[in-house]
């Protein structure tokens, strides 16, 4: 397998090195230009530009305006098409999934006594509006509506909608529609790409404006995130699908290999590496890859090969486990697994990865559909500052803050000090001696 890209990090220049953490939408100017008309489009012609791109981009010919919103007899005939084993792992992984997401929800509220007699704390309440995007353009994805819905009505957001790309058939793909009722939400719009971002951050006639959208989504969903980001909260950065192997000596190649290729057979704009310090490992990998490949379909094994022998993927030679796991952080990758029968021992040394799946029974198929924590996951290096999608992204903080008489004295003083230094008169005046006169009647 001499055409898989192999690098060794020794010797690497820094702009080789640099090369190799780069992503597929590190330069969205091409999409961005492209974006832009579409844009403008919903927004002068609404429904209408909804109805012409879905033909144009996702050949759905038979969509009209009046079938934009899935109806209740879509939902009906989706539950009548899914095969029963595949309802079944839909409800699996849901209920894993609201498990998970129930225990990481905050309490409503909470107040400490700062001090004798002053009370702060914080308050969380449900987002009025939030827009679910789910892909389809090379694929079907329910599990994106899992992950995305379940922490949405877990947090109480009291309006949820998906929108996903329609078929050639003008369909939701029937799946989605499952997930989507078993999960509990109701409103599934048939609109996907760039003018999904615009329809949802604009409105249309159909499609209700909403305050906020997450979900992964392809470059041109991520250049019109980008340019709407004043419209509506574009949420955390979710592009196309990246992952790290990060293996040592004490498991297989193959297994390895096996793992590398989850990712990198979502598309050609992937990115996957294979991060080890074992020459054996990467002899064992390159050696099963022709094997595991006969085990895919054809246009997953074309989307994989172009990502592991292009430039966004392939394996990485480490001289040491110490140098792979600084290569870790560097790349900051979406998906991470630590492929060893040993995994707690470097699980410290990672900063920056933003799912972390530890052990050889811990593969990203299984955080992607069944676990329970959120796989909907920043990428582009967004795990250096994002964590997951997670139920308080469909919340909004607000502090409270309750000041007893007893506690008000040495607060007023601090306070009055400060706004006099700062110049402040109006601030100054509002914990004065005056207030006391005020409070008195």
């Amino acid at each position: 397998m001499s055409d898989v890209n192999v690098q060794r990090l020794k010797g690497l220049s820094p702009i080789a090195r640099a090369a190799l953490v780069q992503r597929s939408e590190a330069d969205l100017s091409f999409f961005l230009e492209k974006v832009e008309p579409i844009i403008e489009a919903v927004r002068t012609e609404g429904d209408e530009a909804l109805v012409h791109f879905g033909r144009e981009f996702d050949k759905a010919e038979p969509l009209t305006k009046d079938a934009l919103k899935a109806t209740e007899a879509d939902f009906d005939e989706a539950f009548a098409l899914v095969e029963n084993e595949v309802i079944e792992a839909i409800r699996f992984g849901i209920d894993n999934i609201r498990s998970f997401h129930e225990e990481q929800a905050p309490e409503p509220m909470w107040l400490k006594e700062i001090r004798p007699g002053a009370f702060a704390g914080d308050r969380f309440t449900p987002i009025s509006s939030v827009a679910l995007y789910v892909p389809r353009g090379k694929g079907s994805f329910p599990s994106v509506t899992m992950m995305t819905s379940v922490p949405g009505v877990v947090a109480g957001v009291p309006d949820l909608a998906i929108v996903t790309p329609p078929g050639p058939d003008g369909k939701v793909d029937a799946a989605t529609l499952v997930a989507a009722r078993i999960a509990g939400v109701e409103t599934v719009y048939k609109v996907g790409g760039a003018q999904a971002v615009a329809a949802v951050a604009l409105g249309t006639e159909t499609v209700k404006k909403a305050q906020k959208i997450v979900g992964p989504g392809s470059p041109w969903v991520v250049a019109a995130k980008r340019l709407l980001a004043g419209v509506i909260d574009p949420g955390l950065p979710a592009g196309p699908s990246e992952s790290i192997i990060l293996t040592d000596d004490t498991v297989h190649g193959g297994l390895a290999a096996m793992d590398l290729l989850i990712e990198a057979e979502h598309g050609p704009d992937s990115s996957a590496w294979l991060v080890t310090d074992s020459e054996r490992v990467v002899e064992q990998a390159l050696e099963a890859l022709p094997d595991l490949w006969r085990r895919m379909t054809e246009q997953r094994v074309e989307f994989s090969r172009t990502v592991l022998t292009g430039t966004s993927g392939g394996i990485v030679l480490a001289e040491s486990m110490d140098d792979a796991c600084a290569f870790v952080n560097e790349y900051a990758p979406e998906h991470l697994e630590i492929l060893s029968t040993k995994p707690f021992e470097y699980l410290g040394e990672i900063r920056n990865a933003a799912e972390i799946l530890l052990g050889p029974h811990t593969p990203v198929s299984i955080a992607n559909f069944a676990l329970g924590p959120n796989a909907v996951l920043p990428t582009s290096m967004g795990a250096t500052t994002y964590g997951p999608l997670s139920v308080t992204d469909f919340l909004r903080r607000s502090s409270v803050g309750y000041v007893t008489a007893k506690g008000y004295p040495d607060l007023a003083k601090a306070a009055g000090t400060l706004a006099e230094y700062e110049g402040f008169s109006s601030h100054a005046v509002a914990v004065s001696a005056l207030r006391q006169t005020y409070l008195k009647g």
